[in-house]
């Protein structure tokens, strides 16, 4: 067969072929790493100032994270796995160029906002280490802190640029060190929590933990002294905090590997373990931190809580979980706006995307406000998630030829951009009349899209059929399957590295997480009083960060000998 056209296509423009698919191990590490972030820290300490009550919490953030596993398993998976396509490149089969320019516009705006939010967690991190004051207004009120923004922010925007690709090689073996650090820090700052409530540094049973969470951590009341938030706004933030993800189908750039949609269930290691136990481990570090200083948890950002819960280990966790988020996130935000301007290449629009970020990164709102905001996020795209639901899962159910707008060969179609409209007007009109919660406002939405776009790409033609563009559309699938066959023969297989050194380093990796978590672990259960708590605070500070270094020098050197090997 002559594969020359396809030789010319870009391979994103491309279904994933079957050689390059991945089992279910590789998605549960992947959600590991990406759900445990340095806004974690700002999550959990945002729900003790919201006022939640402590079995709201608990139930609330099972419930609503079970959810979100349930949207990816039954929503994401499915289409991604069906079309291994990306959702950019799917939605311009669907929907034409013009909506697909105007989505990619949307994720220009979201990924920068969220960039910028980690590039400010990171640096709550260092200006702790240069004594300079917390960052409490919407606005920066320091000169230093403005700098030390722009310098980490430099930092990211660089490797966002140049070295990506080692740098999501790397934070890919970060998921097991945090989600040890946070249940550590959570061990580190229960028992202070426990002296100032129950009188005593150690607790005998779960109802002691129900007694300090009520009255020191979750109270029910709100940092201004007024009743919180309740169990359904609670699961309702766990579940659309990543609509963007989910409902928003943004996750069909990964679940496109899958070799099977059930694989969706591997999102629970990142949702159960990361935002689950991260979130409440937070709040507890949050409260914890509070009574140490002295303050309220309100007057806390992140690298308060994690100096005071991890010691110098915090420092590193705060830099390296926002460092990797913000890296990622700006990557993604390039490649957007160089798909937008496409003269220019992905490394120019990431600099100017950068600098924009870097100047957003200087105003704290945007990791203090990250609820709402990731909640509007995800409902600036949840229309776009229901269009490719309603021209997947819905058309050919009810008679309808999905991709009509390809058979077309429209460049613009009315029927999206006037639904993505529609439901943006109607969301965002929900939320101004206050008739919902704003977490939930994104089911009517996604509802209310798919009505409209139904009934409106019915009058534009997508209830006719097109038999020969559909057999031209077959032949070329076809076509691909061939030259991925092909493809298969030529790859190199993946050698696993089984030399004795690299065993030896991996187990050096393992036991120093072991050490860790035992040092926390007796810190938390081994402290008779004050005095003895503050020994073994100060013990899991020291070897607490020695392990750390030993963590991920061996992780790092463990890594770089497996990519010398395949090389």
């Amino acid at each position: 067969m002559n594969f020359e056209k396809l030789d010319n296509v870009s391979e994103e423009q491309l279904p994933i072929a079957k050689h390059k698919q991945h089992g279910w191990k590789h998605f549960l590490g992947l959600y590991a790493g990406e759900h445990v972030a340095a806004t974690e820290f700002v999550i959990g300490a945002t729900f003790v100032a919201l006022g939640a009550k402590t079995m709201d919490i608990l139930l609330g953030l099972l419930i609503g994270n079970i959810l979100a596993i349930l949207s990816w398993t039954l929503i994401t998976a499915p289409i991604a796995t069906q079309t291994r396509l990306s959702l950019y490149t799917y939605l311009e089969k669907v929907a034409g160029k013009s909506m697909t320019k105007l989505y990619n516009w949307a994720n220009v705006i979201i990924f920068t906002v969220i960039s910028a939010a980690m590039i400010t967690v990171s640096s709550t991190a260092v200006r702790y280490l240069f004594n300079i004051p917390a960052q409490l207004n919407w606005y920066p009120t320091n000169s230093w802190f403005v700098l030390v923004v722009l310098a980490v922010g430099a930092v990211v925007v660089f490797v966002a640029m140049y070295g990506f690709k080692a740098v999501s090689e790397f934070s890919g073996i970060c998921g097991p060190w945090l989600f040890v650090m946070f249940g550590s820090g959570a061990l580190v700052i229960m028992p202070a929590l426990s002296e100032s409530v129950l009188g005593t540094t150690t607790l005998h049973s779960f109802k002691d933990f129900i007694t300090i969470g009520d009255q020191s951590i979750w109270t029910g009341v709100n940092a201004y002294g007024k009743p919180g938030i309740g169990l359904l706004e609670v699961i309702g933030f766990a579940w659309a905090a990543n609509t963007i993800t989910h409902f928003g189908l943004i996750d069909m750039a990964l679940f496109r590997y899958a070799k099977k949609p059930i694989y969706g269930l591997a999102t629970s290691s990142g949702m159960l373990f990361g935002h689950f136990i991260a979130w409440v481990s937070a709040g507890i570090m949050g409260a914890g931190t509070a009574v140490l200083v002295k303050k309220s948890i309100i007057a806390l950002d992140p690298g308060d809580v994690a100096f005071q819960a991890l010691g110098l280990s915090g420092f590193v966790i705060v830099i390296v979980a926002g460092w990797t988020t913000a890296n990622a996130n700006l990557y993604r935000a390039g490649l957007a706006a160089q798909a937008i301007f496409t003269r220019y290449s992905r490394r120019q629009t990431t600099l100017a995307v950068g600098l924009i970020t870097m100047v957003v990164a200087c105003f704290p709102f945007v990791f203090s406000k990250m609820l709402p905001l990731l909640t509007y996020a995800g409902l600036l795209v949840v229309p776009v998630g229901a269009i490719v639901f309603s021209e997947h899962v819905l058309f050919p159910k009810i008679g309808f030829s999905r991709y009509w707008v390809s058979y077309q060969k429209l460049t613009h179609s009315t029927p999206a951009v006037a639904s993505w409209g529609i439901g943006l007007a109607f969301g965002f009109g929900l939320n101004a009349l206050n008739v919902m919660s704003f977490y939930y406002l994104f089911l009517p939405t996604w509802v209310v899209t798919i009505i409209v776009y139904t009934l409106l790409a019915q009058r534009y033609g997508a209830s006719k059929e097109y038999p020969e563009e559909m057999a031209e559309m077959a032949s070329h699938d076809k076509l691909v399957e061939a030259y991925h066959e092909e493809q298969a023969r030529a790859a190199v297989p993946i050698v696993e590295d089984t030399s004795l050194l690299t065993k030896a380093l991996k187990s050096i990796a393992w036991i120093s997480l072991i050490v860790t978590l035992a040092l926390a672990s007796i810190t938390m259960f081994a402290s008779e009083n004050m005095a003895h708590y503050l020994e073994n605070r100060e013990t899991f500070y020291t070897y607490g960060f020695v392990c750390t270094i030993l963590y991920f020098t061996a992780a790092y050197w463990a890594l770089k000998r497996q990519k010398a090997l395949q090389a």
